[in-house]
């Protein structure tokens, strides 16, 4: 027997499989990064919108996941082919990826902003169905490969390695291409999207080629129609606590990525700084990523990921009192400090979501992690756009004008926009994640009942398996 099946029948996953799956993500959060660092300055500075209709661009592009996020994961969790359920919109979904993330970054002269506000809104429509094509069935594999507790904290640590260097150079690699052509940002925007687009389509179709999925019957099909499947996925109790927490998390990161070019730019008349503090917040993340897998060992996940909240929010509220006043060289040291913060919350939500739709598939006997992953999706790019538009109106409403000496309003719109908001969603992210029932010993108990109830026929009995509130898997009534 080969090492890598001998692996697969004890649970565990071959260095190739981790290293492929992972190698995925690095695409996912260079285009996620991009998005959240520049899409918003993109458009203000350089395509020229209005900070208000700006933000209602992204917000109505991200609207517009309400439909092909849950779709793409109801198809994906419907389909069948040679390839599985999931890697066939990595092979055919990576160009049009390319393509539509060098046409948003290829934005034309607007003869008005009503013009510019309506080409940013259908571009980003299309880049976002575009990504989710992709995004949804990847990140729908992590449940499928593996159902051990502990080896998905380490597949997942492999995925988020991956994902911090996709973040790295999301942030740090557009400066650096848009100064290839002099003072011409139209034309050095057009190369970052078209560079960062292949990169994010020479990764996914490593996937495909590197990772193959568990054989699945049509049995485990899941066959309700679209609206109850979706809403299904709500009465998953853990689930739930988790979805909420992630959209906190977001964005509160994404005021702070989406305000850091501003900080730096008009706070400190230092723009080219802005990458050596991404870089600083980022590689320190990086480092701290393998860190927090043995961390999350030790005290949990749950309780990783609250320590991880409460050092990114205590750095947004030391920005914004102290930044200011005590220089640049202050808020790249608490980049570093961030960074920990950051590092240590990229592993645990992606960890502890496999376990709660575990949970569903214990209850159901049915696999619809595509359900689960869309909704996740669709909740954090909710959180992303409502974290932008809010920054565009703020600053719109704060007398924001782009490319010139900010009034004591503006900057302190900017202060806090990255200070005292993102530090008050990510608070309260720490709240709700302390009501997640799913540890260690609840996640063996209900597996272990799961295997007991099973019929020697392998078919499911009705009820499910008590969940670790005491009530059955996800809180289900």
């Amino acid at each position: 027997m080969g090492t890598d099946e001998t692996k697969a029948k004890s649970g565990g996953l071959s260095l190739g499989t981790k290293l492929g799956f992972g190698v995925g993500d690095l695409g996912g959060n260079l285009f996620f990064t991009a998005m959240g660092f520049w899409s918003l300055n993109y458009l203000t500075d350089t395509a020229g919108l209005a900070a208000a209709a700006a933000g209602a661009a992204v917000m109505i592009g991200k609207i517009w996941d309400a439909v092909t996020d849950p779709m793409m994961g109801f198809i994906s969790d419907r389909t069948l082919s040679r390839w599985g359920r999931r890697r066939p919109y990595f092979l055919f979904g990576a160009l049009p990826l390319l393509l539509s993330m060098w046409w948003f970054f290829s934005a034309p002269p607007f003869r008005s902003t009503i013009l510019g506000a309506v080409w940013a809104s259908f571009a980003l429509c299309v880049l976002n169905t575009a990504y989710t094509v992709v995004n949804i069935p990847y990140g729908s594999l992590t449940p499928e490969l593996t159902k051990d507790y502990r080896e998905r904290t380490s597949l997942n640590g492999f995925r988020f390695g991956f994902a911090v260097v996709g973040t790295i150079l999301g942030a740090a690699a557009v400066q650096p291409i848009i100064g290839l052509f002099g003072g011409d940002r139209h034309r050095g925007f057009s190369a970052v999207g078209l560079i960062l687009g292949a990169v994010m389509a020479g990764t996914i179709l490593t996937t495909f080629f590197s990772v193959r999925e568990p054989p699945r019957s049509r049995e485990e099909r899941p066959t309700e129609r679209f609206f109850p499947t979706f809403l299904a996925v709500f009465r998953n109790r853990p689930y739930v606590i988790l979805l909420a927490v992630y959209a906190c998390n977001l964005t509160g990161i994404t005021f702070v990525q989406g305000m850091l070019v501003y900080y730096f730019k008009y706070v400190y008349n230092l723009e080219s700084t802005t990458t050596l503090a991404m870089v600083s917040l980022l590689l320190t993340a990086m480092a701290c990523i393998p860190l927090s897998v043995l961390v999350a060992g030790r005290i949990g996940k749950k309780r990783t990921y609250q320590f991880a909240l409460l050092v990114i929010a205590v750095s947004c509220l030391a920005l914004f009192a102290l930044g200011h006043v005590l220089g640049p060289r202050f808020t790249l040291a608490l980049m570093v400090f961030a960074g920990i913060g950051i590092g240590f919350g990229y592993v645990p939500p992606f960890a502890m979501l496999p376990d709660a739709i575990e949970i569903d598939a214990a209850r159901t006997g049915k696999r619809k992690e595509g359900a689960f992953y869309g909704m996740w999706t669709f909740t954090s790019k909710i959180g992303v756009s409502l974290a932008t538009v809010v920054s565009g109106l703020i600053l719109g409403a704060m007398g924001y004008i782009p490319d010139v000496a900010q009034s004591s309003g503006s900057l302190l719109a900017i202060r806090l926009i990255i200070g005292p908001l993102p530090a008050a969603v990510l608070v309260a992210g720490i709240v709700i994640v302390e009501r997640y029932p799913i540890d260690e010993t609840a996640y063996a108990a209900i597996m272990e009942e799961e295997a007991r109830r099973k019929a020697p026929d392998g078919t499911v009995t009705e009820g499910g398996a008590a969940g670790p509130d005491g009530d059955r898997p996800g809180g289900a009534p």
